[in-house]
């Protein structure tokens, strides 16, 4: 926490003492409290660790979650990490950002069992019914607010409207157009200036990092880098018997690198490689799962672990359907987490000493533009399939209204 020393007419650093049981007693309560996405999670770490706690100050509580909205993955999650290092170092901040996953890991474990082994049941298909028409309109909710914040220019606008473009009509990859998206942004840093203009705590932002540091940094990056590829190398062995656990090792560590803009911003592209590429689930499934992560506690971008559950629960080969797709639940969650951790361990100082460079603000800027247009089409994706139970072209999508009977 900061403290102002009075007699001295300048600011001073004091960092409080929190002991241990005390703060993982803290992080358990801010796990079982986290619903509602990322806006209703952090306000939550807000209220106990700020206001409650009173364990950071509100300008160090703002620094770190502007470091970690920077990055791609789950913000809240990481913030979490972030706030458990700065109190207890590296140990603090695993167990902050695991006990951020738990309890919403275990949910959807439990809820993909009783889909799996219950779901023909009326009373399970109306529950999952049910909640997709709140799902849209979560959804459509997260479009309008991020785009509110996000487009504040016609160049902008014109960001968002071609990333929609691209990823609806032309059927571009999410990982192309967020490359795309930065690269526009950074072109235009080098002939224009500034996209949207930064406030003058990030433009003047400066940080040295010193020997020390770098090799820090770079021993923490190396063994959770480690810890991240070790389960892909073991699918990648195993890869000729049942080929899915090596598909789904891949594909979602892949996309844990580019989440930027949060998880609604890597849905789209998830749910299209899952569905359409690699055949792991139907439509209607995905929105299933996604309610799921909308109920539990947890970070949203946890659906992808029914993803893996049912992929691997229907394509597993030489072993028990169930314990494949827990094998698989447990594998896409690793991957997929694992990056957090490494990004805020190891990444802050060097993020930090770029902070004011105005072409990585622009290519940030520019990539949450783009963003609004995945979201967008995430949003007419689950609304088509949620309402109409076949779609099967752009110019004549509406066949069956869907309904549970």
């Amino acid at each position: 926490m900061m403290s102002q020393n009075n007699n001295a007419g300048e600011k001073s650093v004091k960092k409080i003492e929190v002991s241990w049981s005390e703060a993982v007693r803290v992080w358990v309560r801010v796990a079982l409290m986290s619903f509602g996405g990322p806006a209703g999670q952090i306000s939550v770490m807000h209220q106990i660790v700020v206001d409650e706690k009173k364990w950071v100050d509100e300008k160090s509580f703002l620094h770190a979650l502007n470091y970690c909205m920077l990055l791609p993955g789950p913000e809240a999650q990481q913030l979490a990490t972030y706030l458990g290092w700065l109190l207890h170092k590296v140990k603090g901040g695993l167990v902050a950002g695991l006990l951020f996953i738990l309890p919403g890991f275990i949910s959807i474990l439990a809820l993909s069992l009783c889909y799996v082994l219950l779901g023909h049941l009326p009373l399970v298909q109306y529950l999952f019914f049910g909640l997709k028409a709140a799902i849209i309109a979560i959804i459509i909710g997260a479009l309008i607010k991020i785009s509110s914040k996000a487009l504040r220019n016609k160049f902008l606008y014109g960001i968002a409207i071609i990333s929609f473009v691209c990823i609806y009509f032309l059927n571009i990859s999410f990982p192309f157009i967020i490359l795309g998206a930065a690269l526009l942004g950074m072109v235009y840093a080098g002939g224009f200036g500034s996209v949207q203009q930064m406030d003058g705590e990030h433009a003047n932002s400066t940080a040295r990092i010193d020997r020390k540091t770098v090799r820090s940094s770079i021993s923490i990056a190396l063994i959770f880098a480690g810890l991240w590829i070790l389960p892909i190398c073991v699918a990648w062995f195993f890869r000729e018997s049942e080929p899915v656990f090596f598909q789904e090792g891949i594909f979602f560590a892949k996309a844990a690198l580019v989440t930027f803009g949060g998880a609604y911003s890597v849905l789209a592209y998830v749910a299209q490689q899952a569905v359409d590429v690699y055949h792991w689930l139907l439509p209607h499934e995905m929105i299933d799962g996604l309610g799921m992560a909308e109920t539990t506690p947890g970070p949203l971008i946890q659906v992808v672990q029914f993803v893996g559950f049912i992929g691997a629960y229907r394509q597993t080969v030489s072993m028990d359907p169930v314990l494949g797709a827990v094998i698989g639940s447990v594998l896409v969650t690793w991957v997929t987490f694992i990056p957090g951790f490494i990004f805020v361990f190891a990444g802050a100082p060097f993020v930090e000493a770029v902070r004011g460079s105005k072409m990585l603000a622009n290519a940030l800027t520019t990539i949450t533009a783009a963003v609004v247009g995945v979201i967008l089409n995430l949003s007419l994706w689950f609304t088509l399939h949620t309402l109409f139970s076949e779609v099967n072209s752009y110019d004549r999508p509406f066949l069956h209204f869907d309904y549970p009977i």
